[in-house]
């Protein structure tokens, strides 16, 4: 058998990312001067301000706030080389050994500047309040205010130490395991060994039989290995309630809405909001049993390309870069130019490699680099969406950074995916107004519409997934394979009300998600970042170019304020509990125009 690592030329064979404003390689001295340097800087941090948070004055806190940014910046940059580089191949020993060796010394300075935050938690509101007014303190004002909503879960600095060493060897260890099994993992197609990106790319395929023979194929692959990713499953679940138990969290959420600065309310009437209307689902999923001339579809036909010509185009990387290029200009030629610097200067990394991390992603990088992305690219349609995703992820943190320095440039992950699906949404309504055929316009807009609902209607299944699993797990303790397969076909199948028959198979692929295990509660944020979006992209639709440059500047905001006060700039408001009906009416306006459209294109399959 043949180990593949592409099946057909797209062009991005040797699209890979020059990390060399960071380190030159693993070997590079310099990270080992870089590692001597953060240390002393740490230690001459704790020897100024430990012990003397609740007397500084604001000028004095400001220097602190200054200082910690810095040595923040040079430590960011040794974690994100080697996770960079891990990414690319996550069976290289040199790769792994390093992240670990990072990863140790990173939780050794979080331990010794634990005292900073702790002691700024514990003055009184009062003190507090009078520094943050202070104007001395504007630029970190936002940040040192956000910290102190994490005032009633903190434990002592000795607890918070020993939860940061232990995770080395516990979540962050389990975290990593995962991804070398799955980096690891080969799928057996007709003789051939692919990987995860390449098998999953089958279920796209205009013939059937491949889309079959691929989902079966990722099923066995996933189940030959159910039994370490159970145990992987099952102890990260565990780890996650311990200390959420110790904390003092009420739910299994609640961190993940803290962290993302949003209230349960908001998050509960998103979820409410998309569980009800499931209907959207159904409807296009119904049209398109029609349109494949099927008596029913199954998991495998989710993602299939309909019948028409050019469907089941493959793009070559240039051709991608120029319709993601195309949209970003017309839309703003300042995000234009930041996009060109990706390509430019190779700061993406999109060849296939044996090893390499699945799926995608853009890392900020600090104010003295810049972003990187990663994709995996087969030449689908979706990768040009993905392509257009990770570069709005990229321009968001590329101008956050340069706005607002490394504290105030993260976003809560609600915000994160607001960029992303902007400039999804910018790529495809530019190809759909440059698309006179409606049999492919109606194709595109299939696309787009399983594009949204795999962000909108399958994250928020997911997350009825995950809520599921980890109240299972703490109410029934250790779940095997069946019991928590259980729980994902019971919330994978609602999603569709029964316009898709989910076969056993799929039973197993809550396996291979990797959010779940790594960043727990996330996967909500995609949802509703993408139903802001739609509302934003309304906005957009009726203001015009007047509304770019606010939007922009909502961009470069970063984190440096409460998400609803910098939306609320471009007329979004965040605390609105029926604001989510907003996006599902355009998702479901969508559905009834490509209704319509079939119609019109095909009135026999109707008669």
């Amino acid at each position: 058998m043949v180990d593949a690592t592409a099946e057909q030329k797209t062009g991005a064979e040797n699209i890979v990312w020059d990390l060399s404003i960071l380190y030159s390689g693993p070997d590079d001295p310099a990270i080992g001067q870089d590692i001597t340097a953060v240390s002393d800087l740490v230690d001459t941090f704790v020897n100024t301000y430990r012990g003397r948070v609740a007397d500084l004055s604001a000028s004095e806190l400001l220097t602190a706030m200054n200082e910690m940014e810095a040595l923040s910046d040079k430590a960011y940059r040794l974690g994100l080389f080697a996770n960079l580089l891990y990414a690319t191949d996550t069976n290289n020993p040199q790769y792994g050994a390093l992240v670990q060796k990072l990863t140790e010394f990173d939780a050794e300075m979080e331990q010794k500047l634990l005292f900073f935050e702790l002691e700024w938690l514990e003055l009184d509101d009062a003190t507090a309040d009078k520094l943050l007014a202070d104007p001395t303190l504007d630029k970190f004002k936002h940040y040192l205010e956000a910290e102190r909503r994490y005032k009633p879960y903190k434990l002592s600095e000795v607890e918070e130490q020993l939860l940061v060493e232990k995770a080395i060897t516990g979540r962050s260890a389990w975290g990593r395991f995962f991804s070398q099994v799955m980096g690891a993992a080969r799928y057996t197609f007709e003789g051939e060994q692919l990987t995860q990106s390449q098998i999953l790319s089958k279920i796209q395929d205009a013939n059937r039989e491949i889309r079959r023979k691929g989902a079966d194929a990722m099923t066995e692959g996933l189940r030959q290995r159910a039994m370490e990713l159970t145990y992987i499953f099952n102890v990260l679940a565990a780890d996650k309630f311990f200390e959420d138990r110790r904390r003092g969290y009420s739910t299994w959420l609640s961190s993940r809405n803290l962290s993302n600065k949003v209230a349960d309310e908001v998050v509960d009437a998103l979820v409410q909001a998309v569980t009800s209307n499931y209907d959207i689902v159904a409807r296009h999923y119904n049209l398109k049993r029609i349109l494949l001339g099927l008596d029913e579809l199954t998991d495998y036909d989710r993602y299939a390309p309909l019948p028409v010509k050019a469907s089941d185009k493959l793009f070559q990387w240039d051709e991608a870069r120029e319709i993601v290029m195309n949209a970003y200009q017309a839309f703003s030629p300042r995000m234009a130019e930041i996009t060109q610097l990706f390509f430019d200067q190779n700061w993406i990394h999109a060849a296939l490699q044996p090893g390499k991390r699945g799926g995608a992603f853009s890392a900020g990088g600090p104010p003295s680099a810049h972003p990187f992305i990663l994709m995996n690219y087969t030449g689908r349609e979706n990768d040009v969406s993905t392509l257009a995703h990770e570069l709005g992820h990229g321009v968001h943190q590329y101008l956050a950074s340069e706005a607002q320095g490394l504290l105030n440039a993260s976003t809560p992950l609600t915000t994160a995916e607001m960029a992303s699906t902007f400039g999804e949404m910018l790529v495809f309504t530019d190809m759909m107004e440059r698309e006179p055929d409606p049999e492919a316009r109606l194709a595109m807009l299939a696309r787009k519409i399983e594009d949204t609902f795999a962000t909108v209607f399958r994250q928020i299944a997911m997350n009825r997934f995950e809520d599921g699993l980890h109240n299972a797990r703490r109410s029934e303790g250790e779940l095997t394979t069946e019991r928590i397969s259980e729980i994902w076909m019971e919330t994978q199948r609602a999603m569709f009300e029964g316009s898709v028959n989910l076969r056993d198979d799929y039973s197993i692929w809550w396996s291979y998600v990797p959010h779940f295990l790594q960043v727990p509660g996330y996967v909500y944020a995609y949802s509703f970042g993408e139903l802001l979006v739609l509302a934003l992209f309304k906005i957009y639709q009726e203001r015009g170019a007047e509304f770019v440059p606010a939007y922009l500047d909502v961009l470069a905001a970063g984190g440096s304020d409460w998400p609803d006060q910098i939306l609320a700039k471009v007329g979004v408001d965040l605390t609105d509990l029926n604001f989510w009906n907003e996006g599902l009416e355009i998702l479901r306006d969508m559905v009834t125009q490509e209704e319509a459209l079939a119609r019109e294109i095909y009135p026999e399959k109707f008669a």
